[in-house]
């Protein structure tokens, strides 16, 4: 099935011939689905604080970052921002001139409210000879979106989404890129610095850099520190190959194999570098204005309080663990921590000796940590929280996509569908263990919770193969904890029109 040619291509993007059977093999046989206990909720995996517990978890926060410790906030943001624009894209094949569909009819009649009109306004003056008024007096509302989504213009159909401006200020509009350049200085600062990471497409690196560059000294002066900025691309070696219908390798039309992008659970690799003792996860797009972004710290800063705090009792049962030197009522007492806190659960745990007890106990404490911030479910697409069980029988908390579920298990869908909480990719983690080592991060991913979509190219239809989910199957065997957090820290953008909203005014 594998030439020659094929092995050495294979080899070429750090990939092994083994990797490559066993995901032709996952093809032919799919993936399972998830077994549900319940989904999160109040009470049940969920938990809230009054205002007295916020602040308590706030100042512990602020004393861990007092004590100097390396923080760093990871931003996947390699999305191209063409999705964003699927309708304006629309318009411009569109038979028709001037605006029919209510989303067109909003663009046009909310033009000025966007950050980038000015700068849109100059490149219709530029390439058109005339500013957008005219345009539209004109009747040519095609040559606008042309000049915000085309090479000759704006770009904006190509660029990532971390480079599109969101946000009108004073002192002129900002990109997410520099909406999250602000959040590392309000909340995972220490030492003077604040490091932050962003993973990018390799066409976008320099573009990124670049701005960076340009950038950053405003928000030194601002902030009065130092900012590490670093960036790295998704591995080839985390690229997934594509098959045909009957599972065969599909193949291009020069014969070579395909290979596609393995999805956003590649990410786990590029984590598994950062050598930080925190790291808040946040996606690219989930940014608001200076003057609504106090619950986006306040509830950043909470998460980070309530991870060290529980994370520094994993670390003390792991060193009483380590000393042998332990009473039968202390074990019971970190059953408790891992069933309650920890929201881990065997339900035969009872029946072990106290040797089998605490090798069960030191592996479920000592593995990567994260808290993550979930919110009210009001209908947006993405997963929920939910209590699963796992491939050792435990159950325990996890993030799923509907993709994970069986559609065709009424109970289950039930359990998706009327799910009170929602995952906006909120999450701060611990990725070294008590004795100061970086886990493997790799070494956590549930393998089995992968996804099979249906793609097609060049017209031909192909199977594509997704990477357990970064905040899913990826960190499935860690050890996690979800906080409500206000629906005000979730505001993400999928369409244009998404930056009319109030909280990107």
């Amino acid at each position: 099935m594998l030439s020659q040619e094929d092995l050495k291509q294979i080899a070429q993007k750090g990939i092994t011939e083994e990797q490559v059977i066993a995901q032709l093999d996952d093809f032919k046989k799919g993936f399972p689905f998830l077994r549900l206990e319940a989904p999160a909720g109040l009470g049940a995996g969920v938990i809230a604080f009054d205002e007295k517990q916020r602040e308590e978890y706030i100042d512990l926060w602020k004393g861990y970052k007092a004590e100097g410790h390396q923080i760093v906030k990871f931003v996947p943001a390699s999305g191209a921002a063409s999705r964003m624009f699927k309708n304006m894209f629309a318009f411009l094949a569109a038979e028709y001139t001037t605006p029919q569909t209510d989303f067109e009819k909003t663009y046009f009649d909310n033009i000025k409210k966007f950050a980038f009109y000015e700068a849109l306004n100059e490149m219709c003056k530029k390439n058109e000879g005339k500013d957008i008024d005219e345009l539209i007096a004109a009747g040519e509302y095609k040559l606008i979106v042309a000049n915000m989504l085309e090479e000759k213009g704006l770009n904006y159909g190509q660029l990532p989404k971390g480079l599109l401006l969101f946000h009108k200020y004073a002192d002129g509009a900002r990109k997410p890129m520099e909406e999250h350049l602000v959040e590392a200085a309000l909340y995972a600062a220490s030492n003077g610095e604040a490091h932050i990471h962003f993973t990018v497409s390799h066409e976008h690196m320099h573009l990124f850099e670049k701005e960076v560059k340009e950038k950053v000294g405003k928000y030194i002066d601002k902030f009065g520190i130092d900012y590490k900025v670093t960036f790295s691309e998704q591995k080839p070696s985390t690229d997934t190959i594509a098959a045909n219908p009957d599972n065969t390798p599909f193949r291009n039309e020069d014969g070579s194999l395909l290979f596609r992008p393995g999805g956003h659970g590649a990410l786990i690799e590029n984590l598994n570098e950062i050598d930080a003792d925190v790291v808040f996860i946040k996606n690219i797009d989930n940014v608001v204005p200076d003057r609504l972004k106090t619950d986006t710290v306040t509830y950043k800063q909470l998460l980070a309080g309530v991870l060290i705090s529980l994370q520094k009792r994993a670390f003390d049962y792991l060193h009483l663990l380590d000393t042998g030197n332990y009473t039968h009522e202390q074990l019971e007492e970190i059953i408790r921590f891992l069933q309650r806190d920890l929201c881990c659960r065997k339900a035969d745990i009872k029946e072990l000796e106290d040797a089998d007890l605490v090798i069960y106990l030191h592996k479920k404490l000592n593995r990567p940590m994260r808290v993550c911030g979930v919110v009210k479910n009001v209908g947006e697409p993405g997963g929920g929280p939910f209590l699963t069980y796992n491939q050792d029988g435990t159950v325990s908390l996890q993030i799923l996509e509907s993709s994970q579920i069986d559609k065709n298990n009424a109970e289950y869908m039930k359990m998706f569908t009327e799910g009170t909480f929602f995952n906006p990719v909120d999450l701060v983690c611990a990725i070294k263990d008590y004795k100061g080592r970086r886990f493997n991060l790799p070494d956590y991913v549930d393998k089995s919770t992968g996804f099979i979509s249906s793609k097609s190219k060049n017209g031909k239809e192909l199977k594509a193969l997704e990477l357990p989910g970064l905040w899913n199957g990826a960190m499935s065997d860690w050890n996690t904890v979800f906080v409500e957090v206000p629906l005000s820290t979730f505001n993400p953008v999928k369409t244009v029109n998404d930056l009319l909203r109030d909280q990107h005014q």
